[in-house]
């Protein structure tokens, strides 16, 4: 019978838990915790579903796909509810020494909230979309909740192996999601993305064999142990494995120089497969960063601090760079711009993982769980305010408040939030939590960085604010119900965060670990 192990307690400052995982002494034979896993599962069951009954569905038969992705969606979203009532995280697939491979703990469950949300709105979003653009609707929507699963998938996983198969399961749909564009561009822009992706892979899984060779196990919280002791003859491989294993996550978060696929994929994507990479593909990315650092490579915790230090700071400078380019380079596309801020984006995400290399403890994580939250809705709320109005060009938004005002209301909240200031509160609460974490761990440079960085964001936030304002044509666009109602449903989401920020950055204080 396998005991209680207080497994990532260092990482979240929760209780011990249980493994509710039962094994005979060869860990061979095991029980199932369903409810632990029901997340993922409900995602991915929802996928066969719909792979199944587009088989049989005919003609205009075919839009109950959508509904049928949706409601699996809902479904996976209520299955966290059981989870985040108890106390304990729980835990499934454990070996007999007490190492589990998934754990459902809260920090599990906010990046899970993140991934199976933010499916949620790109699937909204996209109800229209594939309508409008004649896309296969069956494998759309299979594809969306197979990488749905894989991204809630990954931030439960507990060793190198399921954090790899995870991130892979995440990824790959989503290169047929972009590819999916009939215009030649999806096509274009997924082959981009799937070479960069497969490299990343590649260094990545070299890396993990490093570690493999150097300590003997995949488990992260073992890793961690046996590098403490690792001769020094290893010593050196572990440290290549370790910097080469950072690669795979580093591509998923956009961070530079892992970003340049970031562009053109957006671009070429359907609008909705855009807003879900530049947030579902951010979180698996940054769960599996901050599951590798702050878990599996602690002992090296000031080595990895100081590159992600040196990549946040290069990241966010790169991409506020380029988009301050965007705004006059041709075609002076909105959805280039917003592909560049969210590498910008990208650098402020990796600030306190940084810090958590050099703090004491990881509550610094917290703090990238928290702005995580805030950045995915906001900038999936300026996704669904591009689509509602179908322009591509910056130019086009020129008098949009004369055209539909509620949708120019909302798109310039988004855009405030994502600079950080008033009206949006919560995008500059959230950017106070993240500077604040740079300047405990001692980063002050860091800390300098960023602020500079924000403050040169401001200029091509506000500049395409002020187009939504300024004159231009007064005819009445007309916005279709489904984007209407995403729209609405971001914005009202947005402005509650704003209200009560609270309900977001507890997150920092340790109270939902």
């Amino acid at each position: 019978m396998l005991t209680s192990t207080p497994l990532l307690t260092p990482l979240l400052g929760q209780p011990a838990m249980t493994p509710l995982a039962v094994a005979d002494p060869g860990g061979l034979v095991q029980s199932v915790d369903w409810v632990a896993i029901a997340p993922p599962l409900t995602a991915a069951l929802a996928g066969l579903v719909v792979l199944v009954a587009d088989l049989f569905l005919k003609g205009s038969q075919k839009k109950a796909l959508s509904w049928i992705a949706i409601g699996g969606l809902v479904l996976a979203l209520a299955a966290l509810l059981p989870l985040a009532l108890d106390s304990d995280a729980r835990s499934t697939f454990c070996l007999a020494d007490g190492g589990c491979s998934y754990v459902a703990d809260h920090f599990t469950l906010a990046f899970q909230l993140l991934a199976l949300g933010g499916a949620l709105i790109a699937a909204l979003l996209s109800v229209h979309t594939v309508a409008a653009d004649r896309l296969p609707g069956g494998e759309f929507w299979f594809l969306l909740l197979s990488s749905a699963a894989g991204a809630a998938l990954l931030p439960a996983s507990r060793d190198l192996a399921t954090l790899v198969v995870a991130l892979e399961v995440a990824s790959l749909p989503a290169f047929a999601l972009v590819a999916l564009r009939r215009d030649g561009r999806g096509a274009e822009a997924a082959l981009k993305f799937f070479l960069t992706s497969v490299t990343a892979t590649a260094v990545m899984l070299l890396g993990v064999s490093f570690v493999y060779a150097a300590t003997g196990t995949l488990h992260l919280s073992a890793i961690a142990d046996a590098l403490t002791v690792a001769p020094a003859q290893l010593r050196h491989l572990a440290e290549a494995g370790a910097v080469l294993t950072l690669v795979g996550f580093a591509f998923k978060t956009a961070a530079v120089p892992f970003h340049f696929w970031v562009p053109d994929t957006y671009v070429g994507a359907p609008v909705p497969v855009a807003g879900y990479l530049s947030v579902v593909g951010k979180a698996a990315g940054l769960a599996g960063l901050a599951l590798v650092t702050t878990v599996a490579f602690r002992p090296y915790g000031h080595t990895w601090g100081l590159v992600l230090a040196v990549l946040a700071a290069v990241t966010m400078t790169a991409g506020n760079v380029a988009a301050l380019r965007q705004r006059a380079a041709a075609p002076n596309s909105a959805v280039r711009l917003l592909a560049w801020s969210s590498v910008s984006q990208a650098g402020y995400l990796l600030v306190p993982l940084a810090a958590a290399g050099y703090a004491d403890s990881d509550r610094p994580v917290g703090a990238t769980v928290a702005y995580a939250l805030v950045y995915g809705v906001v900038n999936l709320g300026a996704f669904a305010a591009v689509a509602a109005t179908g322009h591509s060009r910056l130019d086009d938004f020129q008098g949009l408040f004369a055209r539909n005002r509620w949708t120019a209301l909302a798109l310039a909240f988004f855009l405030l939030c994502l600079a950080g200031l008033p009206p949006g509160v919560v995008g500059l609460f959230g950017k106070v939590v993240v500077f604040r974490a740079a300047v405990d761990a001692g980063l002050g440079w860091l800390a300098v960085v960023m602020a500079a960085n924000v403050v040169v964001a401001l200029y091509y936030y506000l500049a395409w604010t002020a187009k939504l304002f300024a004159a231009g044509a007064s005819a009445p666009a007309r916005v279709p119900g489904p984007l209407r109602a995403t729209l609405g449903l971001t914005a009202a989401v947005a402005v509650v965060l704003s209200v009560a920020p609270q309900l977001v950055l507890q997150v920092v204080s340790g109270s939902l670990f």
